[in-house]
């Protein structure tokens, strides 16, 4: 399977790396995680309420959007790292 994170400029590649950390970390700004996604070739649709659809090389997952505050909890970056794991990238 082709990796697309070769392809990606620096902003995401440093995101990519911060997702795959551990222990994980809880300072990830969500719109940087949503921004690496359509980078890395996501089809990323808007759900009900605070739930965002992605749809990458065949998988699909369903997270939601951290509110109010902007950053992506512990939970929410391991599952986004397991998404990328089972997407191939």
């Amino acid at each position: 399977m082709f990796c697309h994170h070769l392809l990606v400029d620096r902003k995401h590649r440093l995101t990519l790396e911060k997702v795959k950390e551990r222990p994980e970390r809880s300072d990830i700004p969500w719109r940087d995680i949503e921004n690496l996604l359509v980078a890395l070739g996501a089809e990323v649709t808007e759900g009900r309420g605070s739930r965002v659809r992605i749809h990458l090389n065949g998988v699909r997952a369903v997270f939601h959007r951290p509110h109010p505050q902007k950053v992506t909890d512990k939970g929410a970056v391991k599952s986004i790292r397991r998404f990328l794991e089972t997407a191939g990238e």
